[in-house]
């Protein structure tokens, strides 16, 4: 678990920083304000969520892996997926119903964290 999550954290964290590039240099005077503002989020949270799945990964390292984490890693993964993933699609193509399902993708985000907390709470309870 603990490799596997941290490749695809590295990953993704490479393409925030690549498709926040494209959006700086190839999008910025093609799609308007609000657009790249919608695009700016989506890597926003695309980065910071990528870098969430290293710290589960790492995390898994040294507590071990466990079905919360890997639940916690999937939902983060989805959440990129869903969350910025759709806000880079509205922002390109103004299709105004992808905003729609950009809170799934949202709640996928609280409940991947959550998963994480409840799993490193659970392991430490008796150090608290």
């Amino acid at each position: 678990m603990q490799r596997r999550w941290m490749m695809v954290g590295a990953v993704l964290t490479m393409l925030s920083v690549a498709i926040g590039a494209f959006g700086a240099h190839m999008l910025k005077d093609k799609i308007g304000p609000s657009a790249i503002a919608t695009y700016e989020t989506g890597v926003q949270y695309h980065m910071i969520h990528a870098l969430g799945l290293l710290i589960i990964g790492l995390t898994a390292g040294q507590l071990g892996a466990s079905m919360k984490l890997r639940w916690a890693a999937r939902l983060l993964f989805a959440g990129i997926i869903i969350f910025s993933g759709s806000l880079y699609i509205l922002s390109i193509s103004g299709i105004k119903i992808l905003g729609a399902i950009t809170p799934i993708g949202g709640v996928a985000f609280i409940i991947g964290w959550l998963l994480f907390a409840l799993d490193v709470w659970q392991r430490g309870k008796n150090s608290f």
